[in-house]
């Protein structure tokens, strides 16, 4: 997929602009067929307003829908391709929860009481759970990678980095628009836009789509097909805008998600069954399908902009969003009983954000105010049935898990230009959160819970019976500086400081809690501080260089970046066995100190335009190297004490190399335009946890796709033939480990046979998710 790294905005992203409107219009369709390189200037509103990307000093990474669609994109994981050092990626045993990292800083756990280290804003609306996270490439206007902190900017403070999905602004005409997509494993997507103005300044619009797609494997057990796609989805809009000074959007979403189960794939025969390793890595042999997998997300935004004068304007965003997950995930993916995981996750989230924008000949910036009550609910249950060295028939480990995050904030960020060349931006943060947590943790036997379908019943007093609450607060700074010295280069200096709450685990065992005082009881402040895990916080420092060269035939962005890391947030769990009864607990960590830095570079270049012909040949490359490392990373070792194990642990989800390069070709054939591309990008080795796995670790890997799109000349209609992973590899993107491991390396150990011990159920945990496999489809475009 073509990386766009220039791209235009939608009307309704920033309407109190009027003259940032008529760019877009007129910059939109040259940057729809990736040809970037056209001389119109490009716009991008990554600073809360409509300027072109040679100025702005961030590092931002755009792509419009309508690329989007040529390249064949289905959901916004697709994008990790093409951007240097970020990963997307759907979450271990889930359809729609999303995993994201930039430049090393991400979250990979998606249960209650963790915050995202990466934010994701839909329509300037931020999503504070990532359940239901992976949205599909539908109806959008735009989609923007901006890396680094972000804080002064935004309503949430995003210590890594921040995703920007914008949908798009109804249009002052009637319009209908329809796609369709047919291809193999029985795809069959169709998607479906209308809008028209009811009266002068009043437009309605609706859009929906039906994704479907069958399994990339089998579940051998219950015959469900593996890796299937099951969504509906609507999006409807109210626009009103009486004059050029008002504008309000009222909008709302739903999505439907019926796929089946994600079952993952054994790398270890079955250490009591001998269940040998399945050919197909897409196969399960999972047992569990209780409760019936089931996600349901929606949500609605009232936007709204005054224009006070030609230098001022008042916006205020108000969106409330709400989401449910149903999930059986079954670790080991064996029939038997044994680490089954029923599931499910609510959340729900109210939000309101005030902005006041000021723009003048020297002075732009702006400031704000932001509110978010949240609250993240979680029920899930591990079945150890068949584990216990006792007789507990349907041994059960049961969390209940509710955390409500209540935060406000003040930012501003403002940017003065001393003459035409320099340029000074200064901006800050004051954010306050406020966490409520409680744990509920007991042991039950005959199986689940009742609400997770099954007929558990207590065993004993509770395992843990929490409540907490804690405040953190912190200011963020920011700065930057910038030299051009000429129109066409820019060069920057920037400084942020990024920053991210703390919390409590939310699958914390009060049993397994230190006794700190060793007096043979474990105090209330012990296990207070035993769940309590503190805020991370990260000095990040950037160099960049943007231009355009020779004829503005070539777009160059370079950046260079160092980030000072301390407490790392580091989620995990482990089996244990307390007072002869098997279980897991949840174990947070706090990293001491870790460092990155690297490099980016995105370039886009016009090798050929013949205007005659209509041939144009353009090359759009990427590159990111990143050095990430802990410095340092304290640990327990049993009979030793604290050990500073930080050679021995990795980053996760965070490859040394990302690389792409796209080709794209076309010309004028049969009264339209033919447009042949094709994208091939590398990701270097990637750690899923902080300590090597030799089952779940990714070697480098490369992916080929390609497309050729038809587009009439009146750009009506459109007929695309996409393939992607032509070369079917197979590459792990997530996985589930349980085995005993040396403390200090995280080598897993093994016994006198040379074979692995489990840590947690007896067939032994190292189960692995794929991305998909090679896929060819047909897409069919309409307007009107």
């Amino acid at each position: 997929m073509a990386a766009l790294a220039f791209a235009s905005p939608s009307r309704g992203q920033d309407a109190a602009v009027a003259s940032a409107e008529q760019q877009a219009a007129a910059v939109n369709d040259a940057a729809a067929d990736s040809a970037a390189t056209q001389d119109d200037e490009i716009i991008v509103t990554a600073r809360r307003r409509a300027e072109s990307l040679q100025d702005v000093p961030i590092a931002v990474t755009a792509y419009t829908g309508e690329a989007l669609e040529r390249q064949g994109a289905v959901d916004i994981t697709d994008i990790s391709d093409t951007t240097p050092n970020v990963t997307l990626e759907t979450s271990r045993g889930t359809n729609t929860t999303l995993t994201a990292f930039i430049r090393g800083v991400g979250q990979q756990d998606p249960v209650a009481g963790f915050e995202a280290g990466v934010g994701l804003y839909l329509d300037d609306v931020y999503l504070n759970r990532p359940q239901a996270a992976v949205l599909d490439i539908y109806d959008v206007e735009r989609i923007e990678v901006l890396r680094g902190p972000q804080g002064t900017l935004y309503g949430r403070n995003t210590i890594g980095g921040a995703i920007k999905y914008v949908t798009r602004r109804l249009a002052d005409d009637p319009t209908l628009r329809a796609r369709a997509n047919f291809g193999t494993y029985q795809q069959g997507d169709i998607i479906l836009s209308a809008s028209t103005p009811i009266t002068s300044g009043v437009r309605i619009g609706a859009s929906g789509a039906r994704l479907h797609r069958g399994g990339f494997g089998e579940n051998r057990n219950n015959g469900l097909d593996n890796y299937n796609r099951d969504i509906w989805a609507a999006r409807g809009t109210l626009e009103i805008e009486p004059s050029s000074n008002f504008f309000l959007r009222v909008s709302g979403d739903y999505t439907k998600d019926n796929s089946n189960p994600r079952n993952g794939h054994r790398l270890i025969p079955g250490l009591v069954s001998g269940a040998p390793i399945l050919d197909d890595v897409y196969d399960s042999r999972a047992g569990l399908n209780t409760p019936r997998q089931e996600i349901e997300a929606y949500g609605g935004a009232v936007r709204a902009e005054l224009k006070l004068s030609d230098e001022l304007t008042l916006r205020n965003i108000l969106a409330y969003r709400k989401d449910k997950s149903f999930a059986p995930i079954d670790f080991d993916s064996l029939p038997a009983a044994d680490v089954d995981v029923p599931a499910i996750y609510r959340n729900k989230q109210f939000s309101n954000e005030f902005q006041i924008l000021y723009e003048s000949s020297r002075l732009n910036g702006v400031a704000g105010l932001y509110y978010l009550d949240a609250n993240a609910n979680n029920i899930f249950d591990v079945v150890l049935a068949t584990t216990s060295p006792i007789a507990l028939p349907g041994l059960t480990a049961s969390t209940y898990g509710d955390v409500d995050t209540k935060t406000w904030a003040a930012f501003a960020d403002f940017t003065y230009d001393f003459t035409d060349q320099f340029a000074l931006s200064v901006g800050g943060r004051y954010t306050h959160d406020k966490r409520n947590a409680r744990v509920i943790r007991a042991n039950l036997l005959n199986g689940p819970s009742p609400e997770l379908g099954g007929r558990g019943a207590q065993l004993g007093a509770r395992t843990s019976d929490f409540t907490g609450e804690e405040t953190f607060k912190e200011f963020t700074p920011r700065a930057s500086i910038s030299f051009k010295p000429n129109e066409d280069n820019t060069i920057y200096l920037s400084y942020a400081k990024g920053f991210k709450g703390g919390g409590f685990d939310p699958r914390g065992l009060s049993t397994a809690a230190p006794d700190l005082d060793a007096n043979g009881t474990r105090e209330p402040d012990e296990i207070f501080d035993y769940f309590l895990f503190e805020p991370e916080k990260v000095n990040s420092y950037e160099l960049g260089y943007k231009a355009s060269l020779f004829d503005r035939r070539v777009r160059l962005a370079l950046a260079g970046f160092y980030a000072d890391y301390k407490d790392v947030q580091v989620p995990g769990s482990v089996g244990a066995v307390i007072n002869n009864v098997p279980t897991f607990v949840g174990v947070t960590t706090n990293a001491g100190k870790a460092s990155f830095k690297g490099v980016e570079a995105e370039m886009t270049a016009t090798l050929l335009r013949d205007p005659t012909s209509g041939t144009r040949v353009n090359f759009t490359g990427t590159a990111g190297y990143l050095d990430a490392q802990y410095d340092e990373f304290i640990t327990n070792v049993p009979g030793t004490g604290p050990v500073d194990v930080a050679d021995s642990r990795r980053i996760q989800n965070t490859p040394k190399w990302t690389l792409s390069g796209t080709l794209d070709v076309a010309t004028r054939v049969s009264g339209g335009e033919l447009s042949a591309s094709t994208t091939l990008s590398y990701r270097s080795k990637t750690y899923q946890f902080e300590t090597p796995s030799p089952f779940l670790d990714q070697a480098g890997y490369a992916l080929l796709d390609a497309s050729l799109v038809w587009t009439s000349a009146d750009d009506r209609y459109t007929i695309g033939l996409h393939g992607k992973n032509l070369t079917d590899k197979q590459y792990i993107t997530s996985g589930y480990q349980f085995l005993l491991t040396d403390p200090v390396t995280g080598v897993p150990l093994r016994n006198a046979a040379g074979n692995v011990r489990p840590s947690l159920g007896v067939e032994g945990v190292a189960t692995a998710f794929y991305g998909n496999p090679r896929q060819v489809f047909l897409s069919l475009g309409v307007k009107f």
